[in-house]
């Protein structure tokens, strides 16, 4: 191999060259992405007691969910109002196939719930899917502008694409507060039951299919949901001959929001945050930037009052990450030369130093090239790696250094290096590797958790294996 410069020195920089474009491109998160076993199911009845949830919400869900292959264990919660079910399956489980059959049987269970029950909601859990950047507005103006501009900041927010989801915390949900005046009621000769039936009948979808003239065939549309004020102030409640009594003729109708259940403050002003999620595998620093001038882009022409405050940005812990590896090769590479220099000479100082950048850059590549993430255990392992890595390298260039002392050249002394130092090298680096290797054995979540830690230093130090044994005595032939 050494006998092939160019081969291998383009090979090289060619491996380097991907590795920075990985480390460029490469999305970088807070957590790696762990499929955590447990989906939750809420199932919401208003004013239901806690033993009614029970009986009739609970326990028809149990008997289908429990014939659910790998669930480890079913806890209910029953509340007034509200029945909660988590699911806990097998680390190892298949996420989709386990999502599919949990909706399956939910299906299955939601005939044998009551009629007003409303449509029960699953929930999985991923450590990827939490909030990565809370946007707050906050201000003493009226609630409803506040809301307004919430609203529109949340839609131009989600309409970036690595954005997966924006959620408004802190706000109360808005509807249409209908005032029956008593005297228009009775002198309409309109009962409670009535109107109440009109209301409910007509805020239905209603499928009315299609015509088939025998020369072709139209769909019908039959408009029958409130979109509007408008819907509601003309919807028809009694016909007497001629005359039509509508809902505005009888009632006030007039937009406002539910009763408060807490409060938002911020800085000690009422507030609203859009809690930011961005979609698995995308890069958060490029997510949390491309929110930020979305954000500025919407608000320069908003009034004073509203205050926009960014927290909780998770990219903020990436950049020290990313500081801090980038600190830690700058330092372990001024620390090796230092010491390489002092015993070797300014040569093989700058041979090992090498080392350590191509590791890593290799080490990049083919942790982008296997769809892994930078996130906070690939960077533990990244700087737990720097001083783990170029002690192949040091044993190569110094066994190199003293041939060439004993009068070979610098060709055949690499060469006698490479081949001499491959079975220590390898040892050596297998020894590091397997005190980490029982790591990939751990059960659980927390096991899931801690693999990408010695998955990064196997990736590393095999870098740094081919780097001491190829690159190094190659570059070595040549400027040694």
């Amino acid at each position: 191999i050494l006998g092939r410069t160019r081969t291998v020195l383009t090979t090289m920089v060619l491996l380097v060259a991907a590795g920075i474009i990985s480390f460029i491109s490469i999305p970088k998160e807070a957590d790696p992405d762990i499929p955590i076993p447990i989906f939750y199911i809420s199932i919401v009845h208003h004013g239901i007691s806690p033993e009614d949830s029970e009986r009739l919400l609970i326990r028809p869900m149990e008997t289908e969910l429990r014939s659910l292959e790998g669930l480890k264990e079913l806890r209910a919660i029953a509340s007034q109002g509200h029945a909660g079910i988590v699911l806990e399956f097998d680390v190892n489980f298949d996420k989709d196939g386990a999502l599919q059959d949990v909706r399956e049987k939910v299906d299955m269970a939601r005939p044998k719930l009551p009629s007003n029950t409303e449509e029960p909601t699953i929930t999985e859990f991923n450590t990827s899917l939490f909030p990565v950047l809370v946007v707050t507005l906050s201000g003493e103006v009226p609630e409803r502008t506040l809301y307004n501009a919430a609203q529109a900041l949340k839609d131009e927010i989600e309409a970036i694409p690595t954005v997966l989801q924006a959620d408004l915390v802190g706000h109360r949900e808005e509807l249409l507060e209908i005032v029956i005046d008593p005297a228009k009621l009775e002198s309409y000769n309109i009962s409670q039951s009535e109107l109440i039936n009109a209301v409910s009948l007509n805020n239905r979808l209603v499928a009315a299919g299609n015509i088939d003239t025998g020369q072709g065939r139209f769909s019908v549309k039959v408009p029958g949901l409130f979109e509007t004020r408008e819907d509601v102030l003309e919807l028809p409640i009694k016909v007497s001959g001629d005359g039509v009594v509508t809902l505005s003729d009888i009632a006030d109708i007039r937009r406002t929001f539910k009763d408060p259940d807490g409060f938002a403050r911020f800085n000690g002003h009422q507030a609203i945050a859009i809690e930011i999620t961005k979609r698995i595998g995308t890069n958060i620093i490029d997510n949390n930037v491309q929110v930020r001038e979305v954000v500025d882009r919407m608000t320069k022409d908003w009034p004073e009052a509203i205050h926009v405050d960014y927290t909780m940005d998770a990219s903020d812990w990436i950049y020290r990450s990313l500081g801090s590896l980038q600190s830690s090769i700058a330092t372990a590479i001024v620390l090796v030369m230092i010491v390489v220099v002092a015993a070797l000479g300014l040569r093989s100082a700058m041979l090992v130093g090498i080392a350590i950048p191509t590791s890593f850059m290799i080490g990049f590549f083919f942790l982008s090239s296997s769809g892994y993430t930078v996130n906070m255990m690939v960077m533990f392992g990244m700087l737990l790696a720097v001083g783990l890595l170029v002690d192949g390298a040091i044993v190569v260039v110094e066994y190199a250094d003293r041939k060439m002392s004993e009068g070979l050249g610098k060709f055949e002394a690499y060469a006698l290096a490479s081949k001499r130092m491959f079975w220590p090298v390898t040892s050596s680096t297998a020894t590091t590797l397997a005190a980490f290797l029982p790591m990939l054995l751990w059960p659980g979540v927390s096991g899931k958790f801690m693999s990408y830690l010695p998955i990064t230093l196997i990736v590393v130090l095999t870098a740094s294996l081919i780097t001491a044994l190829i690159f190094v005595p190659t570059l070595g032939t040549v400027f040694g």
